[in-house]
């Protein structure tokens, strides 16, 4: 596979005070070499017994969440084979407790189960970690969490928010297709998912392309970023990608954040509610509310409202935080009519 997909566009040499500005708004991924090694964490951390003595001073008593599958999965986060739920079950521990689980992994690597701690804030669970680990975002208050765990795949998924993932420890994949390859890859269900987001069904390290032949082009658009400690890989707003960890520890810390108003919410929930009410309408209904979407949304600019006196304009003039909060409770209204 990694033989037809493309690298990612890489920039070597810049420091995180020195990340050219134009990255954050980039349209495509980029890889930044090096990033963040200079990092103390990731000088320390270069295995796991490393890692539990650096991390050590950051613990807290407050439980992480653990995903943890049998050595039958060969790392591979999914669904169980009836379809009924999943091939992994979660539980929750000490931080200090889950390195010494995964400690215990390393002694018969080829019996292991694979844990996987995902999307954990860090100013919780790690106080004090980002006085000496940080890059400064441009933009308001971006969600910061780690992900760790030893040898494990998680299937390809999109995220709402742009995204800066920084190896502090190990080797990642991660294989990254644009938002308009969703119709190739064979997307799982939207309201029971592994954790959150739907997922790809196709297993990319052994691809079954009689199953899913439309996946063949999916691959002619995907881009492959290889990563080592150090590195940073910036991941646009709605990329699908798959991220596998390769080493028998692996520590990723992420910065997620969203350059619109918090009130506007996350257009997942627009989704949710169109495929209530409009999917399942007679063909002639869904293609007239085709067009007031492309009218009123993809396409919409001052010619939109123009004509409308600016006073009675209301929804239709871009939202500021005390508008889109007046539509918000307008909505919920309807919705619960």
């Amino acid at each position: 596979m990694t033989d037809v997909a493309k690298s990612v566009k890489r920039i070597a040499n810049c420091t995180p005070s020195t990340i050219p500005p134009e990255v954050f708004d980039a349209s495509e991924p980029v890889l930044l070499e090096g990033l963040v090694g200079d990092w103390p964490a990731v000088r320390g951390c270069g295995g796991l017994a490393e890692a539990g003595q650096y991390l050590k001073p950051y613990f807290t008593e407050h439980p992480v969440t653990a995903y943890i599958g049998p050595p039958s999965i060969g790392g591979r986060f999914f669904y169980n084979d009836e379809f009924t739920g999943f091939n992994f079950r979660s539980g929750s521990a000490p931080l200090e407790q889950v390195l010494l689980r995964l400690a215990e992994q390393q002694v018969a690597p080829d019996k292991a189960q694979a844990i996987y701690v995902g999307s954990t804030m860090i100013d919780r669970w790690l106080p004090g970690f980002r006085d000496n680990n940080d890059i400064p975002i441009p933009f308001p208050d971006p969600l910061v969490s780690f992900w760790l765990g030893n040898q494990t795949s998680i299937s390809a998924h999109y995220d709402f928010p742009d995204n800066m993932a920084c190896v502090v420890s190990g080797e990642r994949r991660f294989t990254l297709f644009p938002p308009e390859q969703v119709s190739n890859l064979y997307v799982g269900p939207v309201d029971q998912t592994p954790s959150g987001q739907a997922i790809s069904m196709v297993d990319f390290r052994n691809p079954d392309l009689h199953k899913f032949p439309k996946f063949a082009q999916a691959l002619e658009h995907a881009q492959i970023a290889e990563m080592k400690a150090g590195d940073a890989l910036f991941i646009p707003s709605m990329w699908w990608h798959q991220v596998e960890a390769y080493s028998q520890f692996n520590l990723l810390v992420n910065y997620w954040w969203c350059n619109s108003l918090p009130a506007l919410g996350s257009p997942s929930a627009a989704l949710m509610n169109a495929m209530l009410s409009i999917r399942d309408l007679p063909k002639r209904q869904r293609e007239g509310w085709k067009h007031m979407f492309e009218h009123y949304v993809f396409s919409a600019d001052e010619e939109t409202y123009a004509h409308i006196p600016e006073v009675g304009r209301g929804s239709l003039s871009p939202l500021d935080d005390t508008a889109a909060r007046r539509l918000r409770a307008n909505l919920l209204n309807k919705l619960n009519q």
